[in-house]
């Protein structure tokens, strides 16, 4: 069993979203110790890219700060390594396909295996374009996470099939109502534990709060933050770990 799968034997998993770099690495490295002190089950670390595409104006923003820093995928490597002295708990790199083939996947995903990463999800690698990074991924013991949306309809089934780790699903596409969103989770949930029961299945979204996990937490096994730690960087820089501890520690009281 992988350590992510081992993450989920809690009954709520909240796993935050952090792009690295953002404003400097050791920042990043500072909140990724708040938030695994504070109620994280699972951490995604963003690796900066040039263009974000599959971000919002809020990640797109903190990829353009990073890369200004001078990040690299080296020296988030570095951190990483740095960060398993002290945190236990899965992390997982979040970024983009020409990211992994720069540097050279296997090369990649050999180091990602080297320094304790658990899992990679790409955020422009479509379901049927997989097995180029999937089957290097299971080789080196990384979990190749996916994404499905509401629209994703029936292909939620056949994704969920070959799913590792955790099902991300998204939980909605624009603003929607209360039982909108109970009525996408829902939808999505039961078609990937039909097709594979033992999956986590965990929703993304924008915004979290305790009243929101309170609400949904019946209906999936955690939820991913997917913009509210960005949002936190953003606005108090270098005071950001303190502020995510803050954070967290409301989302589970």
């Amino acid at each position: 069993m992988s350590s992510i799968k081992r993450a989920f034997a809690a009954p709520t998993v909240l796993v935050p979203f952090v792009t690295c770099g953002d404003p400097d690495l050791e920042t990043t490295k500072e909140v990724v110790k708040a938030l695994a002190k504070n109620g994280a089950g699972i951490v995604e670390l963003g690796i900066p890219f040039s263009d974000p595409t599959g971000e919002g104006p809020l990640g797109q923003e903190a990829n353009v700060r990073a890369l200004a820093n001078g990040t690299t995928t080296n020296k988030i490597f570095e951190m990483v390594s740095e960060l398993r002295k002290e945190v236990r708990i899965p992390m997982v790199f979040k970024t983009y396909a020409t990211v992994v083939f720069g540097y050279g996947t296997e090369a990649f995903l050999k180091k990602c295996q080297e320094i304790g990463i658990d899992g990679l999800a790409l955020l422009d690698v479509p379901y049927e374009e997989r097995e180029e990074f999937s089957q290097l991924c299971h080789q080196y013991g990384i979990d190749f996470i996916f994404t499905v949306a509401p629209t994703s309809g029936k292909r939620i089934s056949f994704i969920a099939k070959e799913a590792e780790g955790y099902l991300y699903c998204i939980g909605a596409l624009g603003p929607v109502s209360s039982d909108a969103l109970k009525a996408n989770v829902t939808k999505m949930v039961q078609l990937a534990k039909e097709a594979n029961p033992n999956l986590p299945c965990i929703v993304g979204l924008g915004e979290v709060t305790a009243e929101l996990i309170n609400e949904l937490k019946g209906l999936c096994d955690g939820f991913a933050i997917a913009e509210d730690i960005v949002r936190i960087t953003a606005r108090d820089g270098k005071n950001a770990p303190q502020a995510a501890a803050e954070y967290m520690r409301g989302l589970k009281a």
